[in-house]
């Protein structure tokens, strides 16, 4: 069997090196964009700090807990396919066979067995980060819901900011896991685009890029979010 780096063109290292250049940089644009330019991710960690804030005097909480529990339904679905999606790719990559059969009817069947385990595997790669930051986000959910109810039901109690401020802090970080976790699963199918090819790979990294920046920075629900932004502050 020949090995990895023997397959691999000079076509398909760049364009993997794009695939994984594209998914650092946007994520890390996301997390640290320019101040005058904030991401939605941004923007939305100032109005987690205002529902903790208005959580405080707001009676009864039902509210809170219901919108708490939509947010730890998503982390929960998405697992749950990517759990579907990982053993399905496991099965393909162990079966090299299927993978000449698969090629041959998309008439690639001049490729390598092993360059199309690598590139599930790749895909797959994606697909496992996503369920770890999906698991992670469900769980530090369950933590909000914990801290939220530790916040007293006396506003003027000096512990109440303190503990709604924590629990905005713990909704935060949650929200950006579970935004990471679909930052892989868009790049995960951007990568395989690769299955056609370093071309293939090449272009449905650049529209996946464009996705995620457009949907970010460029998108009519920022511009929404920008409306009443000065008022909004954190805790």
């Amino acid at each position: 069997m020949p090995s990895i780096l023997s397959v691999l063109s000079t076509g398909d290292i760049a364009a993997l090196i794009w695939l994984f250049a594209a998914w650092i940089g946007i994520g890390y644009l996301t997390e640290h964009p320019p101040k005058n330019h904030p991401s939605v991710t941004v923007l939305m960690v100032n109005y987690r700090h205002e529902w903790m804030r208005q959580f405080i005097t707001r009676q009864p909480r039902i509210f809170d807990s219901a919108i708490l529990q939509t947010l730890r339904e998503g982390p929960t679905f998405f697992a749950s396919a990517c759990l579907i999606a990982i053993g399905g790719g496991m099965a393909l990559v162990g079966n090299p066979e299927r993978l000449s059969q698969v090629a041959g009817e998309l008439e690639l069947g001049g490729v390598p067995t092993v360059l199309w385990q690598v590139k599930v595997i790749t895909a797959l790669f994606f697909v496992a980060n996503a369920l770890l930051k999906f698991i992670w986000s469900h769980r530090l959910f369950g933590y909000c819901a914990v801290m939220m109810a530790s916040v007293p039901n006396d506003p003027a109690d000096p512990l109440a900011t303190i503990r709604a401020h924590q629990a905005a802090e713990i909704n935060v970080t949650a929200a950006k896991s579970y935004n990471m976790g679909l930052r892989n699963i868009y790049f995960s199918l951007a990568a395989l685009g690769w299955l056609v090819g370093p071309w293939g790979l090449f272009v449905t990294t650049c529209f996946v890029l464009g996705l995620t920046w457009r949907r970010e920075f460029a998108s009519h629900s920022r511009q929404i979010m920008l409306q009443d932004l000065p008022k909004i502050g954190k805790i």
